[in-house]
C-alpha cells in the first residue's frame, strides 16, 4: 500500500491550543499542524517528522503556549498520512 496525506481542520479556543496540538502529535500520524488565527491568517507551521519525541518538541510546544496566550479563538489545520487504498 502507498501513504498519502488528508487535511483536517480543528477549530479551538486558544485555551484548549495547547492540549489539542499534543493530542495530535501523540497520535503519530500527523506530518504538518498549522495554527491560523480566527481571520484564516497562517500564525506558525510546525513540521513533525517520524521520532520526534522528548526535548526536540520542547520549543515547539512552548511556541504553542505562546500563540495560545495571544489568541481567544484559532483553526488548527492537521496533515495526516493514511494508507492510500489501491484499486
Amino acid at each position: 500500500m502507498t501513504k498519502t496525506t488528508k487535511e483536517e481542520e480543528f477549530k479551538v479556543s486558544g485555551e484548549d491550543l495547547l492540549r489539542k496540538v499534543k493530542e495530535l502529535i501523540n497520535e503519530g500520524n500527523v506530518r504538518r499542524i498549522v495554527i491560523k488565527n480566527k481571520d484564516g491568517k497562517q500564525l506558525v507551521e510546525l513540521p513533525l517528522t517520524v521520532g520526534v519525541v522528548g526535548a526536540v518538541l520542547a520549543p515547539v510546544l512552548a511556541a504553542v503556549g505562546a500563540i495560545a496566550a495571544l489568541v481567544t479563538e484559532c483553526t488548527i489545520v492537521v496533515e495526516r498520512e493514511v494508507e492510500a487504498k489501491s484499486k
